[in-house]
């Protein structure tokens, strides 16, 4: 059995982007193209989420409760993020649906973006091609939105975004 050296960020997108596929099939070539990243780290990252246990052994179906579990009580201290400088993005967190219908904020979070229309404080990705893959489906975009509302989001905030994760991912 392969070594497991610790998760890494992509590890999430992709099992997210996993998720909101349910039962719809899909290989390794499309998860590659549809969130730019590499086809082998794809693969490795499919390993390391099978033996920390959010993949079943076929590492082709998403340990949901599993991974919903890491989602509300890890990802903000695994992978914490600090608003940054004001700049132009797409957005994220509270600001990006489903919480924009829910929270009202002056200031938007944003993710840094040339293809981006709103302007804000950064929040960097979990991935750097994040956003772009966000752009290309709204489905994936909310529960990417709503992690980062995990990852920066006051209690209110985190607690929404638990209730929307578990919708779209249980």
């Amino acid at each position: 059995m392969k070594k497991h050296s610790g998760m890494r960020p992509q590890d999430i997108v992709i099992l997210l982007k996993i998720a909101i596929k349910h039962e719809q099939a899909w290989t390794m070539k499309d998860l590659s193209q549809e969130l730019e990243i590499s086809a082998s780290e794809v693969s490795e990252s499919l390993n390391r989420s099978s033996i920390a246990g959010l993949l079943f052994q076929n590492k082709k179906q998403v340990m949901r409760q599993a991974t919903m579990d890491f989602l509300q009580y890890g990802l903000r201290y695994v992978y914490p993020q600090q608003p940054g400088a004001l700049v132009r993005g797409v957005p994220t967190a509270h600001a990006a649906p489903p919480l924009s219908n829910e929270i009202m904020s002056d200031v938007p979070y944003v993710w840094p973006h040339h293809k981006g229309n709103v302007r804000g404080q950064a929040i960097e990705p979990l991935y750097p091609s994040v956003p772009a893959a966000c752009l290309k489906d709204q489905a994936f975009y909310e529960v990417m939105a709503l992690c980062d509302a995990l990852r920066v989001g006051k209690a209110r905030e985190r607690n929404l975004a638990v209730e929307e994760l578990k919708k779209r991912i249980c």
